[in-house]
């Protein structure tokens, strides 16, 4: 189970990676390794994002509520 716990953090590492994409006004999307984050991430942001609403159709949740989650399964996880 330790090795489960650690994908699942590293899937958290990996939407984290993305959210600070997300400060780099001028960053090329069409980079190979930056079109991978966002094929592996998108599939869970956009689950999420179809339950947490932006707030003021801005400032988007869903990235922090999934982090969350992911620490807790992982912390579960390595329990086991």
């Amino acid at each position: 189970m330790a090795f489960l716990a650690t994908l699942v953090q590293l899937y958290g590492l990996l939407i984290f990676i993305r959210v600070m994409l997300t400060w780099i006004p001028n960053l090329d999307h069409s980079l190979t390794p930056v079109q991978i984050l966002f094929q592996l991430t998108d599939p869970v942001l956009d689950f999420a994002r179809r339950y947490i609403p932006p707030i003021g159709g801005v400032m988007d949740l869903s990235p922090t509520l999934v982090i969350i989650v992911l620490f807790f399964v992982a912390r579960i996880l390595s329990t086991l």
